[in-house]
């Protein structure tokens, strides 16, 4: 499967379903019905895509957008999104970052809280990650079987953000509006105190959805508890 194949079958996954989940399902199935090769084939376009799009530009771009919600984790998310809106967007947008601005998927969320934002609306993409080797394992019924297959090729999938552009401070406002002048108006960043409280507000829903006190949840991740 080479590049203009794998836009092909992206592309086909926008016509056919709606929904980031309904499409997932459908290139799920797409893939299950071909070769090993061409699913591992699919892995291998997907890194090389996402290696030039790890960039500290994009990243600060995700950060706008996200009103800082953009971890490390997020950006890793946020990238097969951008692939998942197709051949041209993602040409375009890994050149210029700010381009994101023109993007209807982009507009709906500007001058709206994060909060209010559905998991379809969401920019990241997380299962897309998972795609091929679950295709793989459906096939071969071995858990880890695209992991092997990739490593006889001498492919070296990433598993982390690691961009290699020179980083800038996406918190000074001032670098925000000169790098990114579309986007820093749609998205003004909240102010570090408002995200602050909002960040602890969500954590202590998630601590009350679970039954758990702070301690034991950091404890259940393996983090000393300090008082």
């Amino acid at each position: 499967m080479d590049e203009d194949a794998f836009w092909e079958l992206i592309e086909r996954s926008r016509r056919h379903s709606p929904g980031p989940g309904a499409r997932l399902a459908w290139l799920g199935d797409a893939l299950a019905q071909r070769p090993l090769g061409e699913i591992a084939d699919f892995q291998v376009r997907q890194d090389e895509l996402r290696l030039r799009s790890d960039t500290n530009a994009l990243w600060g771009a995700a950060y706008q957008i996200l009103d800082g919600l953009c971890s490390m984790d997020g950006f890793w998310y946020f990238q097969p999104w951008l692939i998942g809106l197709g051949r041209d967007v993602f040409e375009r947008v890994t050149a210029d970052p700010d381009t994101l601005a023109e993007l209807p998927a982009v507009q709906r969320l500007a001058w709206r809280p994060t909060q209010d934002w559905s998991d379809d609306e969401w920019p990241g993409w997380e299962g897309f990650n998972h795609l091929a080797a679950e295709a793989h394992e459906r096939l071969t019924g071995t858990e880890g079987s695209l992991h092997e297959a990739l490593e006889a090729r001498g492919h070296d999938t990433p598993h982390d953000t690691a961009p290699r552009d020179p980083g800038w401070d996406f918190e000074d406002a001032a670098e925000l509006a000169r790098r990114l002048p579309r986007l820093s108006t749609l998205f003004p960043l909240s102010a570090r105190e408002e995200r602050d409280q909002r960040d602890r507000a969500a954590f202590e829903s998630l601590l009350a959805e679970r039954g758990q006190t702070e301690e034991q949840f950091l404890a259940e991740l393996g983090v000393q508890w300090l008082a």
